[in-house]
């Protein structure tokens, strides 16, 4: 993997963000029964969810940059950090082991980590122009995706906890399908996972897809499948997949092949709560989806997790 400084313009991405987020869409029409809603009081709004320790998790405050933390046991959760002013909270990661949370920054092409033992910011990272959407966590580190341009962003940390410098971190241009160049204002990678062995596991909502990259590469590979029409946050867990489609409001679970190349669509998740849908946290047989409610007019005065089952 090699270092690069290499930074692109992305005013026309910025524009069409606006343009989704005001947008009035319709609200969710999902009709499953048997699942729960955990109100986040006094969020102003919603995207990204993690699983903490136990049955905890986290959600964050789209254009705040706040924290929420929650409990899928007792269906509370409330304001837990407060962030620095002028920052996003997009997609997310806990790293149980050295409590430390990771913050895909959005808009501001930051990542932010968090000590969600003392609820302190404790490191920023300037990674790119555009918005940077996920990230999942490795043995190694932490990468990063970028809606914008075809780049993956990777923050080292020791098996200590130890975090990396600004200089350490590393930018990854992505080659094949996935590579190429988006045209102004739409959305490419968004989920990231971590596959078997080394490999990434990304969706790209623009393609409708997902794709296996190397990290030491950057080559990509289309897994070959449906197409996934508005896929967001993905989860891995082995060869299961559960890919959010946010317009959709519906989460499906898929299965990968053994050598990852093709998935096939086992069943589709769906809700009654769900109202845009963008990312998902597993607690066993729990799944816990965070409703984003993109572009809702007049603007939700509410939102919530979602509990549902992770299979029909």
């Amino acid at each position: 993997m090699r270092k690069t400084v290499r930074r692109r313009a992305v005013g026309g991405f910025i524009a069409i963000l606006a343009l989704l987020l005001s947008t009035a869409v319709p609200a969710a029409a999902s009709t499953s029964s048997g699942d729960d809603v955990i109100v986040l009081r006094g969020a102003g709004s919603a995207e990204g969810i993690a699983a903490g320790g136990g049955t905890t998790f986290y959600a964050g405050e789209l254009f705040t940059g706040d924290i929420f933390r929650g409990d899928i046991r007792d269906g509370k959760a409330r304001r837990f950090i407060d962030a620095p002013e002028g920052r996003m909270a997009v997609g997310m990661k806990a790293d149980t082991r050295n409590d430390l949370l990771f913050v895909a920054g959005g808009t501001s092409g930051k990542a932010y980590v968090y000590d969600t033992d003392t609820r302190k910011a404790l490191k920023e990272y300037d990674l790119g122009p555009g918005f940077i959407n996920d990230v999942t966590l490795t043995r190694d580190g932490a990468w990063f995706t970028n809606s914008a341009t075809p780049e993956l962003y990777f923050l080292p940390m020791n098996g200590r906890g130890e975090l990396g410098k600004a200089e350490d971190v590393e930018t990854l241009e992505v080659g094949g399908e996935a590579g190429r160049p988006l045209q102004p204002g739409q959305f490419g990678f968004n989920g990231i996972a971590a596959g078997d062995g080394d490999v990434l596991i990304v969706a790209h909502t623009q393609n409708q897809a997902l794709y296996t990259v190397d990290p030491g590469t950057g080559k990509s590979k289309r897994i070959k499948g449906p197409d996934l029409e508005f896929i967001d946050g993905i989860l891995v867990k082995d060869h299961t997949v559960w890919a959010v489609q946010n317009m959709a409001n519906q989460v499906s679970r898929l299965k990968l092949s053994s050598d990852l190349t093709s998935f096939k669509v086992r069943d589709v998740i769906t809700s009654k709560h769900f109202d845009i849908p963008t990312t998902v946290a597993r607690f066993g047989d729990t799944l816990a989806a965070v409703n984003a409610k993109f572009g809702q007019q007049p603007p939700p005065t509410q939102y919530e997790v979602v509990l549902v089952p992770a299979w029909d």
